[in-house]
């Protein structure tokens, strides 16, 4: 059995980030039949205070032998079914730093607890019947969230409105299987399946399958975000469409060509949607070793990118090194930045027609970074994604069961047209109900939730 599933005992693990010097409260939280005696045993609470159930105490923490103090703290006390994990639960909520909640794991470790694996306080309120696997999951995306829209969609998982038309699907899948098997057990004495009722029911169930599974796309944009390059020769403007675009002065902007020698990150979001916006080194012809690592590193950022912005000078016009850099890139998703508009007419740009997206900027004088942002979103939609007012997002492990479900009911749908016998049409409705029980953990397997909870933090 793999660790992860070692669920008994009573867990304890720090709870928040730890940052010297910066975090203002830390928390140790302690799940299991323990909780509270280790509670006992470490929290002194002065005065008349009631040691019961969402009731937070003050006190101190101190070790239990010695009676050295550790930490004044609060503790807060939930007892179960009243919990995260549906198991006694007690959280020392202590001064941030390091050593207060460390010397306070540690008390716990030495009192009946032992550390959790990671997400093993999930998994429990998963095994315990408190949250089904997609609001587990959701709880991941949500401290992972990396944009409002993606906290928003990760909040609508967790409030069950995918598990919801997930568990609608499975029981019109079970109903329909139910009706199949008494025809099997009871021929004699029902009347006979109607075929054609049975397919319009099954294509019905693949047609919601199929909007979820439209979804999916959405979903990874939300939880990765797009990485765009912004591309182009030195002093086209790359630097200074980065700072006026992020509102920051991330890049060095110079009159000298060849700045920027390698790859500068700004994180931002648009449209709802988390964007990694990457200033390149110029790309051009160089003897110098340091730039020319850069150039090769701008070449590989483009071609990793998602989204090429390729920048060139409205006072120069296209250049052939412009032509060279737009041969490079040209496979992929672009869009064409003609900056420094307020030093020549755009007009007067000669540029490939096959070019289908323009925006024109001046971004010394912050002109044109609205049109980018709408342009970045037009690319977005091109691809049918939705950026936004997104109810909800599936995975790619929810997708991967989607699928498998899917081509088990279209399997239905062609047994029923070779006039099989009704047994073949039961082995593939079966294999579309375990898929759907697959997402909502109503049938699951044990590797199945390794994976899922071994990338969660340790106090979560």
């Amino acid at each position: 059995m793999s660790e992860i599933f070692a669920t008994t005992g009573t867990i304890a693990a720090i709870a928040t980030a730890i940052v010297p010097q910066q975090g203002s409260v830390g928390i140790v939280r302690v799940s299991g039949s323990e909780a509270i005696p280790i509670a006992k045993t470490l929290f002194h609470a002065p005065g008349r205070q009631v040691w019961e159930s969402h009731r937070i105490l003050y006190g101190y923490i101190r070790h239990p032998q010695t009676r050295q103090l550790v930490d004044e703290a609060l503790l807060l006390i939930m007892q179960a079914p009243r919990s995260y994990t549906r198991e006694d639960v007690v959280e020392f909520h202590c001064h941030g730093g390091i050593m207060a909640v460390q010397q306070v794991l540690q008390l716990c470790l030495e009192n009946g607890a032992r550390l959790a694996q990671p997400g093993e306080f999930t998994l429990r309120a998963f095994l315990n019947g408190r949250l089904d696997l997609t609001q587990a999951e959701s709880i991941a995306d949500l401290v992972g969230a990396r944009s409002p829209q993606a906290a928003q969609t990760a909040l609508a998982g967790l409030q069950g409105k995918l598990a919801q038309p997930i568990r609608q699907l499975r029981t019109q899948c079970l109903d329909i299987l139910a009706e199949i098997e008494a025809r099997i057990d009871f021929e004699e004495d029902l009347p006979p399946l109607d075929d054609k009722t049975i397919i319009s029911e099954v294509e019905k169930i693949s047609a919601e399958i199929a909007k979820l599974l439209a979804t999916a796309e959405q979903g990874e944009l939300l939880r990765t975000g797009l990485k765009v390059a912004i591309v182009g020769r030195p002093n086209v403007g790359k630097s200074s469409l980065l700072n006026a675009w992020s509102r920051s002065d991330r890049a060095i902007v110079t009159d000298l060509p060849g700045t920027t020698r390698d790859v500068v990150e700004s994180q931002l979001v648009v449209g709802g949607i988390p964007v990694q916006v990457l200033d390149t080194a110029g790309i051009r012809a160089t003897e110098d070793q340091v730039e020319k690592i850069g150039v090769e590193r701008s070449r590989s950022a483009a071609q990793a990118a998602d989204l090429v912005l390729l920048t060139i000078d409205a006072s120069a016009g296209w250049t052939t090194d412009d032509q060279e850099i737009y041969a490079q890139v040209k496979h992929r998703p672009l869009i064409l930045v003609i900056n420094k508009i307020d030093l020549a007419a755009a007009e007067t740009v000669q540029y490939p027609r096959e070019i289908s997206q323009v925006v024109k900027t001046a971004v010394v004088q912050n002109q044109g970074i609205a049109a980018l942002e709408a342009a970045i979103l037009e690319q977005v939609q091109a691809g049918k994604i939705q950026a936004a007012d997104m109810d909800l997002a599936i995975n790619q492990r929810q997708a991967a069961a989607l699928v498998k479900a899917k081509t088990s009911l279209e399997q239905v749908q062609t047994t029923i047209a070779q006039q099989l016998p009704l047994d073949f049409w039961t082995i593939d409705l079966r294999g579309a109900i375990h898929a759907l029980g697959e997402i909502t953990g109503e049938e699951v397997t044990e590797s199945v939730l390794d994976r899922i909870f071994s990338r969660f933090c340790i106090g979560k």
